[in-house]
């Protein structure tokens, strides 16, 4: 349900301007389960919101709206997930890649001693310390150690180790994209999220206030238009606020 939820809405939630969306400030599963509660309890109230001047479209939307924060929220706990897994996984594996990066380096500046434009590109890739940088370098130094065979060969070197270095460039660098968040669509699943849950907040927002401002003298119905979460927050400080979740 929340997956067509998701796909009714995804047009207007990703059609809102970066300016307007907020990020959650408090835990997205308790804002839409909020949600949901305060279309429940303001069904009764019908009458009263609506003469005051709320939009009851924003009601009957408002379920749309949380199924789809909820999927979306969803999609990005899946990305942050291989995220997580993937910096791991790079954790676990660039170690030896900087080794081999390292190793290379040793033999080419040795058998490229004699010759000053090929030690010049050694030390050109040996400039570089970052994770993108250590991949490149790997990538580079098999170009450089296959148009120079005859001058390895000389020192005894193990042509394995290309072999070696061109694997490991092209397959850490796929994981290293993900650990970076820009592989697939992790980035745009946090924006997705963040919108998503703006485009529902500001129909709460909307019905909160109302709620509050109709029934300020009746307790027993206001208490429906605020939110349990800050409440709870807010023991013993400052009054909920019309719109404050």
């Amino acid at each position: 349900m929340s997956q067509q939820d998701y796909n009714a809405k995804i047009k207007e939630i990703t059609a809102m301007r970066d300016e307007d969306v907020k990020t959650p400030n408090m835990p997205v599963g308790e804002a839409v389960q909020e949600a949901e509660n305060l279309v429940a309890w303001c069904e009764e109230d019908k009458a009263e919101l609506t003469k005051a001047g709320l939009d009851w479209q924003l009601v009957e939307d408002l379920p749309l709206r949380a199924g789809a924060c909820r999927y979306a929220q969803s999609i990005w706990a899946r990305e942050s997930q291989n995220q997580e897994e993937a910096e791991k996984e790079w954790k676990d594996k660039s170690p030896a890649a900087f080794d081999l990066r390292d190793k290379l380096v040793h033999h080419f500046t040795f058998a490229f001693r004699k010759a000053p434009e090929l030690l010049s590109k050694v030390q050109i890739i040996r400039e570089g310390y970052s994770r993108a940088d250590m991949l490149q370098d790997l990538s580079d130094l098999n170009v450089l150690g296959k148009d120079n065979i005859e001058l390895l060969k000389q020192i005894g070197f193990d042509f394995k180790l290309l072999t070696e270095a061109a694997t490991q460039a092209d397959d850490l660098s796929v994981v290293l994209a993900k650990a970076n968040g820009e592989a697939g669509d992790d980035a745009g699943a946090k924006d997705v999220r963040d919108k998503a849950y703006t485009y529902m907040k500001m129909a709460v927002d909307e019905i909160r206030a109302t709620g509050q401002y109709v029934f300020w003298r009746d307790e027993d119905r206001r208490k429906g238009y605020v939110s349990a979460y800050f409440k709870r927050k807010n023991q013993g400080g400052k009054k909920d606020r019309p719109g404050e979740e």
